[in-house]
């Protein structure tokens, strides 16, 4: 049985995510407090292959109750019953706009006397120790519906159980760097195609860019120790544990290099047999 609990910030695309989890074979249910967690593993495990993939969905919605989400993380793990965790970020500034679009009360307002700002701080700090645990981690602060149902079905539509899941991101530093990043490259010291008049239109995805990008001397030399070294670390993250590993790649605006990067790396780790997704997440902005 596969089972994961998702978790993480109000506001942050947990609905969302638990959509996605169904579109792909997950049995849902939301706001189980955490100490009915053992119960429903133990009642999806009798099931006897009923419900093979079970996503709970737990957080600050329990009030008190929540707090004792470690005591059961602690009892599951003693009690050898596998689980993996998915938490939900974005920034506060996203949370804020989000509440005020949708004028929905934050749980955690009346213990702020209403501050809608001080109620998302004190979650995040609540917060925390959860997120520290957390297998998978997905900051949806700059993704549409459309992507972030993208990164759950890269992450889970498969059987996310044993491998490491390696996914590589392009971005562009003027929208910010990805927040739930592992490891994260700056090429925009390559020559960059976008000074170029038939180039600057097009993107990374596109041969005469990619041509470009790599055909310059210092392109052939970073991508080598660029390869090596993720090559290098990928079995020591293994050794860890480690269930996810984000690999972002930036440039100035995530339409040129970084794309050409990010896609040659995710080429470079499927030829390698590895679990890996790719996502160019600024590649459409302006």
């Amino acid at each position: 049985m596969e089972f994961l609990i998702v978790t993480g910030l109000s506001g942050a695309g947990k609905s969302r995510a638990v959509h996605s989890l169904e579109d792909i074979g997950f049995f849902c249910a939301d706001n189980i407090p955490p100490k009915l967690i053992e119960t429903f593993y133990d009642f999806a495990r009798q099931a006897k292959g009923a419900l093979s993939r079970v996503a709970v969905v737990t957080d600050i919605r329990g009030g008190d109750m929540f707090s004792s989400l470690f005591q059961t993380l602690e009892n599951l793990k003693s009690d050898n019953k596998e689980y993996k965790m998915l938490f939900l970020d974005a920034s506060d500034n996203v949370l804020i706009n989000r509440f005020k679009e949708t004028r929905r009360k934050h749980p955690l307002a009346d213990n702020c006397l209403g501050s809608l700002e001080e109620a998302v701080r004190l979650e995040r700090d609540v917060l925390k120790p959860v997120r520290e645990k957390a297998d998978y981690i997905i900051d949806t602060s700059l993704l549409s519906p459309a992507q972030l149902k993208e990164r759950i079905s890269g992450l889970f539509l498969g059987d996310s159980s044993d491998a490491l899941m390696i996914h590589c991101e392009s971005f562009g530093f003027k929208f910010g760097l990805p927040a739930e990043a592992d490891l994260v490259f700056d090429v925009r010291c390559l020559p960059n195609p976008y000074y170029v008049d038939e180039l600057k239109h097009l993107t990374g995805l596109d041969q005469p860019v990619r041509d470009y990008v790599m055909k310059w001397e210092q392109t052939k030399g970073f991508v080598k120790r660029f390869l090596d070294l993720v090559d290098y670390m990928i079995p020591l993250y293994c050794n860890e544990g480690k269930s996810q590993l984000v690999i972002a790649v930036g440039c100035t605006g995530g339409h040129h290099r970084s794309v050409t990067l990010a896609q040659l790396l995710y080429d470079h780790l499927i030829e390698k047999n590895m679990r890996t997704s790719v996502h160019h997440r600024d590649i459409h902005k302006q």
